[in-house]
């Protein structure tokens, strides 16, 4: 072989070794599970900040949860009746797999409780979950449709995403937690008739990202069929897509930015 023929082949200097090609970090990796928990604890306080930065609240709808590193059957979430806009990570309550309040103070939302435990207890993977009441997906969600590849964006939840289209009233019932996370399967993003949005990570940073994308690919998706007919990418062109744009670890590098700007504007969430 010449060396032309092996220059054709190598991979270009400016391509990172990674899934995407991006020079993105790897996440961080702990020795102690106490520093771990802190820094789930502050994503999740910064997530929750971001939601509220975004108009995201709904009165007392809408609830984020991350696991706990030392209890798998514990997480992370949101008091009922707190402002997004307000909270810190000195508001966070840990609640256990009973919906007992273990740490922190503060009351559970029913439905945080029955929507997030079983979607911890029936996805090992699903390390943080995030559900909102969002103008766009609810609007999305009320037509009975999912995400149509239209752009790298929406391609990110091409055959990842699922409609629930049951209703029995607010989620506040044990069973009806079940069924929701039985529906989400092994998807990224459930979208619920009549309802909201429900979009798992790998990390709480992950999950945030999946949801501000869906809400943003929901409204472009919306506005693009009311100027015309939309026209979607071929099949292997959101497969292409969705390798590049859904990848799990652009998913949580993409909120280290968004990470930045909150710390920045607003480092009071920080405090325990």
């Amino acid at each position: 072989m010449n060396d032309t023929a092996v220059n054709d082949t190598a991979k270009p200097s400016y391509l990172a070794d990674t899934d995407t090609g991006l020079p993105l970090p790897q996440r961080p990796v702990f020795e102690r599970v106490e520093d771990e928990r802190r820094h789930r604890k502050q994503r999740l306080a910064a997530a929750l900040r971001l939601f509220g930065e975004f108009g995201y609240s709904e009165g007392v709808s809408g609830h984020l949860s991350v696991r706990d590193p030392e209890y798998p059957d514990r997480f992370w979430v949101n008091p009922f009746g707190k402002a997004f806009e307000r909270l810190r990570v000195a508001d966070l309550i840990c609640v256990d797999a009973a919906g007992r309040v273990v740490a922190g103070e503060g009351l559970v939302n029913p439905s945080a409780f029955v929507i997030h435990y079983h979607i911890h207890d029936q996805r090992p993977d699903a390390e943080a979950a995030a559900h909102g009441h969002t103008v766009y997906a609810r609007a999305l969600g009320a037509l009975g449709r999912l995400l149509e590849p239209i752009d790298q964006e929406s391609a990110a939840f091409w055959e990842d995403q699922v409609l629930y289209s049951e209703y029995d009233g607010p989620a506040v019932d044990f069973e009806m937690g079940r069924r929701i996370a039985r529906h989400l399967g092994d998807k990224r993003a459930l979208l619920m008739a009549h309802h909201g949005l429900v979009t798992v990570g790998g990390s709480i940073d992950e999950a945030a990202h999946w949801f501000f994308t869906y809400e943003q690919a929901a409204r472009v998706q919306l506005v693009a069929s009311a100027a015309g007919e939309v026209k979607p990418m071929s099949p292997e062109q959101a497969k292409l897509a969705r390798d590049g744009f859904g990848d799990p670890h652009l998913g949580w590098f993409s909120f280290q930015l968004l990470w930045d700007q909150i710390v920045a504007d607003q480092p009071d969430f920080l405090e325990e």
